[in-house]
This record gives C-alpha cells, sequence and structure tokens, in this order.
C-alpha cells in the first residue's frame, strides 16, 4: 500500500481526534445506548436509534483514522531546505493577471484546510507547483479557468 505524506502537526492532530473518540465519545455513546434502552420499546425508541446512529459514526471515524495512521509518512518540513518545491514546502506565489499574492503550505490530504492556507499535495495547484523554484511561472486549471501564478518565495519549516 502506499503511503500518505503528512507533517508532524498534521498526525498527532489525527491523533488527539482518536484519543478523544476512545476516552470521550465512545464511552458517552455507550452510556447514551444504555439510558435509551431503560425507555423500554427500541422499535420505537427515537433516542436509542439516534444513539446507535452515532455510535456507528464514531467507531468509523476511529477505523479510518487508524487506517490513515497505520498509512502515514510523517515528514518534518523543517528538516528539509532548498529553493525547490516539495512536501511541506511554504510558498508564495503571485497571480500574473491580478497581480494578487497568497502563501500556502503544502501538506497531506487528511490536513489541508484553504482557508488556513494548507493545500493539499494531490491538489491540481500543489502538483503544478512540485519541484518549480522562485522565479517559474506555473499554469493551473480551475473550475474557473486557467491561472497562471509565479512562485515568489519558498521556504521549509
Amino acid at each position: 500500500m502506499e503511503k500518505n505524506p503528512i507533517t508532524p502537526e498534521g498526525a498527532q492532530k489525527l491523533r488527539d481526534e482518536l484519543q478523544h473518540l476512545r476516552a470521550v465519545e465512545r464511552p458517552a455513546v455507550i452510556q447514551a445506548i444504555g439510558t435509551a434502552r431503560e425507555h423500554g420499546d427500541l422499535k420505537e425508541n427515537a433516542e436509542y436509534h439516534a444513539a446507535r446512529d452515532k455510535q456507528s459514526f464514531i467507531e468509523g471515524r476511529i477505523k479510518d483514522i487508524v487506517n490513515k495512521l497505520a498509512l502515514a509518512e510523517v515528514i518534518d518540513p523543517s528538516k528539509l531546505s532548498g529553493t525547490r518545491i516539495q512536501f511541506g514546502a511554504r510558498v508564495k506565489l503571485s497571480n500574473t493577471q491580478t497581480e494578487e499574492e497568497v502563501n500556502y503550505r503544502i501538506v497531506g490530504a487528511d490536513e489541508s484546510d484553504l482557508n488556513a492556507g494548507l493545500i493539499s499535495i494531490t491538489s491540481p495547484l500543489a502538483r503544478s507547483l512540485l519541484g518549480k523554484e522562485p522565479g517559474d511561472e506555473v499554469k493551473v486549471r480551475t473550475p474557473g479557468g486557467e491561472r497562471v501564478y509565479e512562485v515568489l518565495e519558498v521556504a521549509f519549516g
């Protein structure tokens, strides 16, 4: 199976969520199921069915996180250097049409958050940026049309 790159922060966030689900959410939903059972007829007990649905969601999420962590390849960007864009790089780009500057960090798919400036290594923009250096231009097809960016800066850490 193919390993998925992830930053140390992203891996820790997944471990924290897993711990919370196992230590807090799972016991709470088990207690809610027990309480709902005490109310009698399970066929028409909405609280029981809602708790069971929540339990199913929690167990599925736990399984999902365990699988993601098993396939994770933790890469610490602070140990990387150079001027070529690679996983973990912080990049400053300029849209050549609008001259708008944007900053992104290339991270794993499970930790991407466009609003926070974290783009997935599997995104079209990140894939087109890999291997580029300051001064290079990159064309990216987006749902809104083709955009051209100039790489202004590349940093790690």
